[in-house]
């Protein structure tokens, strides 16, 4: 009897084993860029490992890399464009990358180191905007939102410099690079910087900005994968984690209104 007992302890431990094995925890690496994105997929890698889903965490210093990794298969997912950039990236490079569930908003805003109101902006003065066409775009109807200048009708989120039509304080846009333009502040009169940026750089995107988007709008991010991914168990258990109740009120105490939840 208790050499049948050891050997259904000694089965029972195999069998444990087994099923620890079969329940291993499933690795996606997700790309995003540093500051809220990352700080966020941390929460997320946090809650994901208790339903078996391990995220490495994988950051890009640019908003170009991450898309084309994830078209390579260098990275399961990404986590850090809003849907028109997406889009607009799918036009340019025939990706076959696909939403599969929105993140979080983050105003954009107009920010300046000399003056305190965007009217006190003198006439002929550089402001500077992000050079990738759906964040400059961004600015300008943030500017145009605001009645500093007038865009062409219908042009909406894929406005450019060009589509200008009424400037009348004849400012000067200056394109430059989204994660150059908070070390180029000094040399600006101002200059739309995305909230990753203006966060990375010191300011605060709650307080600090002369001008703020509505954080209603288009520009909601989203997390991206590979069209033929898009049914996978893994995506599911991804989206659901990243929608949590955790996650959600970790967004809010930690960035106090400068990033928002979609959901």
């Amino acid at each position: 009897m208790e050499v049948s007992m050891k050997a259904l302890a000694l089965a029972l431990a195999a069998g444990i084993s087994l099923v620890a094995f079969s329940a291993a925890a499933e690795t996606i690496k997700v790309g995003v860029t540093p500051g809220p994105h990352a700080q966020i997929l941390e929460k997320v890698k946090e809650e994901a490992a208790k339903k078996g889903l391990d995220i490495k965490v994988i950051e890009f210093s640019d908003y170009v890399v991450p898309n084309a990794a994830l078209s390579s298969g260098d990275i399961e997912a990404n986590s850090f464009q809003h849907q028109p950039y997406l889009d607009n990236q799918i036009a340019d490079r025939g990706y076959k990358i696909v939403p599969v569930g929105t993140t979080v908003n983050f105003p954009i805003g107009v920010y300046s180191t000399k003056y305190k109101k965007f009217e006190d902006i003198p006439a002929g003065s550089s402001v500077g905007i992000p050079n990738d066409p759906t964040n400059g775009g961004r600015v300008l109807l943030l500017l145009a939102d605001k009645g500093i200048i007038k865009l062409k009708d219908g042009v909406g989120v894929k406005a450019s410099v060009v589509d200008v039509v009424e400037n009348p304080k004849k400012l000067k846009f200056v394109e430059i690079d989204a994660a150059q333009l908070p070390r180029s502040l000094p040399d600006l009169a101002a200059a739309g910087i995305n909230t990753n940026y203006a966060k990375e750089a010191g300011l605060d995107p709650v307080k600090d900005p002369i001008l703020r988007e509505d954080p209603k709008g288009p520009y909601v991010n989203v997390i991206a994968v590979r069209a033929q991914d898009k049914d996978k168990p893994w995506v599911k258990t991804f989206v659901e984690t990243y929608h949590s109740p955790e996650t959600r009120t970790f967004i809010l105490e930690t960035f106090k209104g400068a990033v928002l939840p979609s959901w």
